[in-house]
């Protein structure tokens, strides 16, 4: 069982040996075609990057935190990323099917107008 920290940032990598997280590679750039049964995979992966650790045996652990819309971008070190509540959170993802919604056409909603859809603007909190 390999544990993998997929990141390009140095102070996630810094943050997870200070957290104690027990981390085998360090890689900038995931191939999911490596990851073998029971492996385990810690970043801020892609959905369908995620969904693939999940689909090959992998657990995939995301690297959460409450960003503000300044901070994005941004090198953070371990303290600041401890401020905004950095951890580590088990998903599994499942890649589902095209099903209806992805074979139907639709109208694309137009600004202003959510055609019913929910979706809303993330606050900058």
């Amino acid at each position: 069982m390999t544990t993998y920290l997929v990141s390009r940032h140095p102070g996630a990598w810094a943050w997870a040996a200070e957290e104690g997280i027990p981390i085998d590679r360090l890689v900038e750039h995931l191939d999911p075609g490596a990851i073998q049964p029971g492996d385990c995979v810690v970043g801020t992966l892609p959905i369908n990057l995620a969904a693939a650790v999940c689909e090959r045996g992998g657990r995939y652990l995301h690297l959460a935190m409450h960003l503000s819309r300044q901070s994005r971008g941004q090198e953070l070190t371990p303290e600041r990323m401890r401020a905004y509540g950095a951890r580590v959170e088990e998903y599994r993802v499942v890649r589902v099917q095209s099903g209806e919604i992805a074979t139907r056409q639709r109208e694309s909603p137009t600004p202003g107008n959510s055609s019913g859809d929910n979706i809303h603007e993330e606050s900058d909190s």
